[in-house]
């Protein structure tokens, strides 16, 4: 393999333990600032129905992970996107089990405990997968004619199998069949986990649903029966907020699922999809990648 070619995929700086001891930390606050930012909601606007506190948890929720980002960077502080929504799963499940579960039924306990181990198992499989990396030797380069890798890429019908491979700008890694790069899983989206990604997906648009349901419940059934103000305030507010957060979750989720569909009908992907209709960014990520293959030959 060429050195242009192995060096495209930039290996990240390997953490010490304190470190990913720190980020762990810091994702976790993150996500108990954020749920408690969240959680203020009902406590401060108790008369509102919980459609009405939709529009206001979101925008609450959005000044709490911006707050929290910038608290980051003052302490100097990295945080993981990852391990933000691992965090978000357990804290969830963690509700369901010690505050909503009693109320629940037997069928629906079973149902939403396995959603949510699946999620898990489904997250930990998308971490650790191979997204479809592509290694590229110099030979490829010489039979199509260009001076690097970047530039065989853009010119893929010079050379019919790299068709489809695009270099990722965040991780920098040459992946067939690039659709995009997933910040919450922390990985590239392409050929060889696409099919798990979508199912990932699709489950937590079900879990969560799940779980507002089961929340709605647990809040009608408290209301009805007239033990709502015998319950803990704490434990009913990280019911309504981690019950919000999860509808947040939902709409956009339904919406990206509902895109990656379309996709998937009409045979395109989200990165050739933006290039197309939005001609400016071919030309941008093509000097992103330009910057950062000189950049790794340079070193």
């Amino acid at each position: 393999m060429s050195r242009l070619a192995s060096g495209l995929q930039r290996p990240r700086r390997s953490l010490s333990p304190c470190e990913v001891l720190w980020c762990a930390l810091a994702s976790c606050g993150l996500v108990l600032f954020s749920q408690l930012a969240v959680a203020m909601v009902p406590r401060l606007f108790p008369s509102l129905y919980l459609l009405a506190m939709l529009p206001i948890a979101g925008l609450v929720l959005l000044a709490a992970i911006v707050l929290g980002r910038l608290w980051r960077r003052f302490i100097g502080v990295t945080a993981s996107a990852p391990l933000f929504v691992l965090f978000n799963i357990l804290l969830s499940w963690g509700v369901y089990i010690f505050v909503i579960r009693r109320k629940t039924s037997s069928l629906l306990d079973m149902l939403i405990n396995a959603e949510c181990a699946l999620l898990l198992w489904g997250f930990y499989r998308i971490l650790s997968c191979d997204p479809g990396i592509f290694a590229c030797d110099s030979s490829y380069l010489a039979e199509a004619g260009c001076k690097d890798f970047v530039e065989a890429i853009y010119t893929s019908e010079r050379l019919p199998m790299l068709s489809r491979v695009r270099q990722c700008t965040w991780c920098k890694a040459n992946i067939r069949g690039y659709d995009h790069h997933c910040p919450a899983f922390g990985t590239c989206i392409g050929q060889k986990n696409h099919r798990l990604f979508m199912a990932l997906l699709t489950g937590f648009v079900v879990a969560e649903s799940t779980y507002t349901m089961c929340s709605t419940k647990y809040i009608t059934i408290c209301i009805s029966s007239g033990t709502i103000k015998s319950e803990n305030p704490v434990s009913l507010n990280m019911v309504i907020s981690t019950m919000l957060f999860s509808i947040l979750q939902v709409l956009w989720q339904i919406v990206f699922l509902m895109w990656h569909i379309y996709c998937i009908c009409f045979n395109i992907k989200t990165y050739e999809w933006v290039i197309s209709n939005f001609p400016c960014f071919r030309f941008f990520f093509h000097q992103l990648q330009v910057v950062f293959s000189l950049g790794v030959s340079c070193s």
